[in-house]
């Protein structure tokens, strides 16, 4: 059963004194965005997170990896599984953001992505369509900024 909730994970990282971020490109619609999920029966999102990095890229992470963001954002039910999958009552779910710093680990993508990229921050915010993503790269950005500077 699907948990009422999504996820969003940025994976990064640092080359060469620059800050790297990886976007997917979808298989189902044509957009870039950063890993996303649904969490299954009573996972919790960290869980969720966990699960979803390496089903769509094959990268093996642990909890302490994983970076909670203050982003959060809300998707309509209907956008994630087209229909009133929690009852009659429940119109939009929470989505929380993460990010994981995945060093050198090679990508091997699942079915669901066409290709991915690494980019800096402004070709990543040129690509990105959902706001969701782009507030949660602009945070990661600033923090990482904080923290490498």
């Amino acid at each position: 059963m699907r948990a009422p909730f999504q996820t969003l994970t940025i994976l990064y990282k640092k080359k060469e004194e620059k800050i790297q971020y990886c976007i997917f490109y979808r298989n189902s619609h044509p957009i870039w965005q950063f890993l996303s999920g649904g969490g299954e029966n009573k996972e919790t999102p960290i869980e969720t997170v966990i699960r979803e990095v390496k089903e769509e890229t094959s990268i093996i992470i642990k909890e302490d990896d994983i970076k909670q963001l203050d982003s959060k954002s809300t998707i309509p039910v209907i956008n994630i599984t087209g229909e009133y999958t929690w009852g009659d009552n429940l119109y939009v779910v929470p989505e929380y953001t993460f990010a994981v710093d995945i060093k050198n680990f090679e990508i091997k993508l699942s079915s669901e992505h066409k290709e991915y990229k690494w980019v800096e921050y402004g070709e990543a915010m040129e690509k990105l369509k959902y706001d969701s993503n782009k507030t949660a790269l602009w945070e990661l950005n600033e923090r990482l900024k904080k923290l490498y500077n």
